[in-house]
Order: C-alpha cells, then sequence, then structure tokens
C-alpha cells in the first residue's frame, strides 16, 4: 500500500492536484469506471450525506462503483478544490479539500497512495455542510438584530419569542419533535434553529440539564474539554479538562436559553403513531407546570428524533429475591450518591465506568465496598489516554498548533471503521508499556484485564458495544489496594440481607447498585412506539465487527445513528458530546433538506440483522 515518494510538498500538491483534476473529470463525463478506478484496489470511501444522503461506507472499488452509479447524476459534484497544502509522510497524501453538488457545499478528506503508476485513493472522506439556499445565518449573514425605523406594530425580542413559545405545539406544529433534552437533543435543537426548521426538544424532567443533575454526586466528564464542545459556542479557555456533573448541567441549561433552543421540560410522551398516509406522527404527551398542573396535548410532527443517550435504556437485571431484600437497591443511573452510606456495606454489581465512579465515592465516605466483576474490563487511564490517544487532536498543544475542534472532528471521521483499529492497536500497546506497574497491581488483586478482543483498546470498545471499560481517575487503585474487596461470578439471587453468586458466595449487603449498564436504543422505540416498530428498526449502535457484544455481518457504520432506518420518519441521535456535536450538523441537515422539500433518494439504507 505505501511506497518511498518525494516528500516535497511541491510533489505532494501536485499528487493531489492530479488525482482531484482525474476525479472531477471522470464526474463529469459520468465516467463510473473510470472514476472507480482512480482508487486503489483496497481503499474505503466514507460519505457523510454529501453524495447518500445517508451516513455510510462503501469499501474498493466494485463499492465505489455502486455508489456513483446510484447517485452520480442526481449529485452532480463539481468544483474540487485542495483548500490547504497537503501533507506527505509514509507514502501516504494527505489533502484537504471543498467541493459542491446540485444541493449544497461540502468539505473532506483524501489519501492518497501510488498505485498502477499513479495516485490512488486509498481513504476519501466527503462530508455536506451547508444547504445551498437554506445556509445558517452566521459570519458575514448573522442576522442584523435591530431592526432600525419607526414602526407601530413592532415586536421586541422578548415579545417574538414570547409568542412562538405561546404557538409552537399548539397553532404551529413542529416539524421535528426531538425527544430527549441532554447533550444529544438540544445540540440538535440548536442546529435546526439555524436552519430555520420548525423543532420542538421535550424531555420529561424540569430544567435543561437535570439529566445530569440527577447522576450520582462524583460524576464528571471523563473526556478532556477539547474534545467535548457543543456547536456554535465552545467551552471558554478557562473551562475544567474534566467538567464536574452539575457545571456541566448548568452550562447545557445556558446552552438552551442562549441558543434560543425550544424546550418544554417537565415533558412525558405517553405514546406515539406514524401514518404513512398523511406522513405524520401523531405523539401524546403531557407538561406538567411549576405549580404541579398538567397538561395533556397531540403534536402532528412529520420527524421524530429519539434522542433519549445510549445509555439511556437502563439494564436492570430481575432477580430472585429481590423482592424479600431489606435494604436498598437501585441501578447505576439513580444511584443518588455516597451520602448515608458511611459504615453500610455496598455490593456494586460490574467493573465499567459508573461501577468504579461510584466505588471510590463510596469508600470516600467511610462505606464497605465490595465491587463483583462478572467479565473482563478495559481500563486505560486517563492521564495516558489524554496524551496517547487523544492529545494529537484534542488537547491544548493540539490547539496551539492550528488544530480547531472542527478538522479535528473530521480527522477521525476520515478513518474508516474497517480499519481504524489498525491505528488504535499502536497507541494501546504504548499505554500498557507506560503504566505496566499499574496493570501489574491490578492483575495480582485478581482483576481480569482485557484490551478489547484485538488489542485495540477503549474507542473502538465504545464503538462496537459500547460498554466493557473504565477510564481510570484514581478508584482503580481502591481495587489493586484491596480498599474495595473484588470477587468475580454472576449474582444468582438477593437474600434478606446479602447478594449471593452462582458458586454460592454471600455478600452482606445494605445496598445494592446494580452498574449494569444500558440496553439498545430502539428499547425507547418499543417503549413509545411499538415493539413491531423497534423491530423493524433493529439494534441501534455497533459496527457488526463480530466482536464480544457486537454480532456481524459487518454494516461499516453505526447502527441505525444519525441516518434514516427502516422506519419512515424516525432517527435515533445520541453518543458522547463529540459526537453529539459533529452528527448532530449531518442529522440536522437531512431533516431540513426534508423541510425545504428538497428530494432526499437515500443510497445504502441499512439492513436489519438484529433486534436487540
Amino acid at each position: 500500500m505505501t511506497s518511498t515518494l518525494d516528500a516535497s510538498p511541491t510533489t505532494a500538491a501536485a499528487r493531489a492536484q492530479e488525482w482531484f483534476a482525474a476525479f472531477e473529470d471522470a464526474l463529469r463525463a459520468r465516467d463510473v469506471d473510470r472514476a472507480a478506478g482512480l482508487f486503489a484496489r483496497t481503499s474505503f470511501w466514507r460519505d457523510l450525506v454529501a453524495f447518500s444522503w445517508n451516513v455510510t461506507t462503501v469499501e474498493d472499488r466494485d463499492g465505489v462503483t455502486d455508489l456513483l452509479r446510484a447517485t452520480l447524476d442526481r449529485t452532480d459534484p463539481s468544483g474540487f478544490a485542495v483548500s490547504e497544502p497537503p501533507d506527505e509522510a509514509d507514502g501516504v497524501t494527505t489533502a484537504w479539500f471543498t467541493f459542491a453538488t446540485a444541493v449544497g457545499r461540502g468539505r473532506g478528506m483524501a489519501r492518497l497512495v501510488e498505485e498502477d503508476g499513479g495516485p490512488r485513493a486509498w481513504t476519501l472522506l466527503t462530508t455536506l455542510y451547508e444547504l445551498t439556499g437554506r445556509e445558517e445565518p452566521r459570519g458575514p449573514a448573522r442576522p442584523k438584530g435591530a431592526e432600525h425605523g419607526v414602526d407601530r406594530e413592532r415586536l421586541t425580542w422578548s415579545e417574538r419569542r414570547e409568542r412562538e413559545r405561546a404557538e409552537l405545539g399548539r397553532r404551529e406544529q413542529p416539524f421535528v419533535l426531538v425527544v430527549g433534552g441532554g447533550q444529544g437533543g438540544i445540540a440538535l435543537g440548536a442546529r435546526l434553529r439555524q436552519l430555520q426548521v420548525p423543532a420542538l426538544v421535550v424531555d420529561r424532567r424540569a430544567r435543561p440539564g437535570d439529566q445530569w443533575r440527577s447522576r450520582y454526586e462524583s460524576l464528571c466528564l471523563h473526556d478532556p474539554v477539547w474534545y467535548d464542545h457543543l456547536p456554535y459556542l465552545p467551552f471558554p479557555d478557562n473551562w475544567p479538562v474534566f467538567a464536574p456533573k452539575d457545571k456541566i448541567a448548568d452550562w447545557l441549561e445556558s446552552y438552551v436559553t442562549v441558543m434560543e433552543v425550544p424546550y418544554w421540560g417537565g415533558t412525558e410522551v405517553r405514546r406515539a403513531e406514524y401514518d404513512p398516509a398523511a406522513a405524520e406522527w401523531t405523539v401524546d404527551l403531557v407538561r406538567s407546570g411549576p405549580d404541579g398542573e398538567r397538561e395533556e396535548l397531540t403534536l402532528r410532527p412529520r420527524h421524530l428524533v429519539l434522542a433519549t443517550g445510549m445509555s439511556g435504556k437502563p439494564n436492570v437485571p430481575v432477580l430472585p429475591g429481590q423482592d424479600v431484600f431489606r435494604g436498598e437497591q437501585h441501578h447505576s443511573s439513580a444511584h443518588p450518591g455516597p451520602d448515608g452510606y458511611a459504615g453500610k456495606r455496598v455490593v456494586v454489581v460490574g467493573s465499567n465506568n459508573s461501577a468504579f465512579d461510584i466505588c471510590g465515592a463510596l469508600w470516600e465516605h467511610g462505606a464497605d465496598v465490595t465491587m463483583v466483576q462478572r467479565s473482563s474490563t478495559h481500563i486505560v487511564k486517563s492521564d495516558s489516554l489524554m496524551e496517547i490517544g487523544l492529545g494529537a487532536l484534542y488537547s491544548e498543544e493540539a490547539v496551539a498548533g492550528g488544530m480547531t475542534t472542527e478538522k479535528a472532528d473530521l480527522v477521525f471521521a476520515s478513518i474508516p471503521y474497517r480499519v481504524m483499529h489498525e491505528f488504535q492497536i499502536p497507541l494501546y500497546e504504548q499505554m500498557r508499556e507506560r503504566d505496566a506497574d499499574f496493570y501489574d497491581r491490578l492483575e495480582k488483586a485478581g482483576f481480569r484485564l482485557d484490551w478489547g478482543d484485538d488489542g485495540s483498546g477503549l474507542f473502538m470498545k465504545y464503538l462496537r458495544r459500547g460498554s466493557g471499560y473504565y477510564i481510570d481517575v484514581g478508584a482503580a487503585d481502591l481495587v489493586a489496594d484491596g480498599d474495595v474487596r473484588l470477587v468475580h461470578g454472576q449474582v444468582d439471587r438477593l437474600t434478606e440481607d446479602a447478594v449471593v453468586l452462582g458458586d454460592g458466595t454471600e455478600l452482606p449487603a445494605d445496598l445494592v447498585v446494580y452498574a449494569t449498564g444500558y440496553g439498545s436504543m430502539n428499547g425507547w422505540a418499543a417503549d413509545l412506539i411499538s415493539q413491531e416498530v423497534a423491530d423493524r428498526v433493529g439494534k441501534v449502535w455497533g459496527l457488526g465487527s463480530d466482536t464480544t457484544k457486537d454480532p456481524g455481518p459487518w454494516e461499516g457504520e453505526q447502527r441505525n445513528m444519525w441516518k434514516p432506518t427502516q422506519q419512515e420518519a424516525l432517527w435515533f441521535h445520541g453518543g458522547n458530546l463529540h459526537q453529539s456535536r459533529h452528527y448532530s450538523l449531518y442529522l440536522a441537515l437531512q431533516l431540513a433538506a426534508r423541510h425545504a422539500g428538497r428530494e432526499t433518494p437515500v443510497y445504502g439504507l441499512a439492513e436489519v440483522h438484529h433486534r436487540r
């Protein structure tokens, strides 16, 4: 795949110019075979909406051929231009570029290699970032704000906002209803507002940010600030690297206000049903007011987005004896924090992020804590992850070197999922070597470690299954030192005052915390719509890598996330702050195009292979 090439900027630039000129010429001539021939025999084209109206990746020349034959005429791409000086390293030329389509403007990145006597694309990323005629009012196009002159019918800004609040959901129906007002829902709500799409975000909690306020008190972001910005409003440059949950909660609430996101708190969605003939949803909900008053409403949006979070549907085990246990028991998502448990015997079932965070906080408050490890866990120290895993893209050093968050997101998006593990494995090998003493101590304490099925570590575990890891911020030392007791096995049952494992081991307990993770997001579709619709959509999340908890066949993208599903007008949005920020753009553009009446034929609508 690589060869020794002249690394001078002129040669890299010439190579990129040659490839894009040839590619555009082939596309203009509608010569699909010639365009596909400009790709390496092993190659990947990832398209985010620009060609496919989908989030999809095609592989090798056959995949490129199929994509272009299905989309080229209507996409009518043109104007490919290298947007900054290309780089060359290890036989790969990396080139950023811009282009236009029949409906909008795009940007992307290509990695070129020498093959068959000329430059060939090894990876190509194409993204749509703007719809022609539906541009965001930003920069030179920002709204004027003041209305100069005299007008007896003038409404102030606050009067216009109040009228909008009074009419939305009553006289005016939202085109998009977003269920879930966490970071994903409000990021999408902000995007849709800037794209002039009538949308409403609803959440059962009273205030924006309550999703964070309601969690255990020691919770903080494990990802660094540079990775976590929201659209339009990056965190201030004095924001802490790892923000506490309540600080994040307050930021989300202020974000909703500043970005003018239409938001209904205290709103419970009771039922949703889609009418294909009318091309609209019927959504029954109940709003609770500040004084306890309740209002029943029915909305009729054209599109329904479930932004309930990939960590939103708790997996709560059903065990014999739960009804006779005399102590407290709850899922980690409902854990109130360590206050009140000093001197209590606590059993935490699980050994991933929430389990460690909760164990650490309980130990600090004087509880007697036992962790039940049911399966192996990948652990990486926070400092090592920040420096080795994220530093090149998301760090103060990256910012100083000119790496913007937007560009970092595109770099990350440009790596095809099929080969991403190959990029990750060397990084985690460095971390394992750097922190060898730490891992040795954990293993001597009996903790069962893993590095993912193929040694690719945390990010691939997250993308494949969304579980099975802990970013260590200190609590792992408690297990290594024996301050938090460690046992292995599956919970068989509860008695009045103990947790009993499958081998008969009894763990006396006053409190049981089930840090047992979360289910697929289509569980929310089953609850709010129907099991039939949930099965029609299928499993949400995972790549089809055929690794633990990510069954094949290979799909190459996150299942059902940020793109059309097998249920018309039903979408899923979520993920961490990085994904909520980055992919909210592409979901918003898909919805805005439909609101504008544009044709949006979807290429590569994913099949359903797994229902749960």
